[in-house]
């Protein structure tokens, strides 16, 4: 699956999916093939954290 590159589309585009879809960041990437880390990684990059309890990225 093709998600975005820019780290500012991809925080978006994964917080609308976790809020409407998924409720966890592993299902979200099991469901579309995903490599957590690399998702997660490239976000910390950018500034933002993953909360398992409110299941969003938000800015660090």
């Amino acid at each position: 699956m093709n998600i975005p590159q820019d780290p500012m589309m991809l925080y978006s585009y994964i917080n609308m999916k976790l809020r409407d879809e998924y409720a966890s960041l592993d299902e979200l990437c099991e469901d579309l093939d995903l490599d957590r880390g690399g998702i997660e990684q490239t976000l910390r990059n950018a500034g933002f954290g993953y909360s398992e309890e409110h299941n969003k990225f938000f800015a660090l």
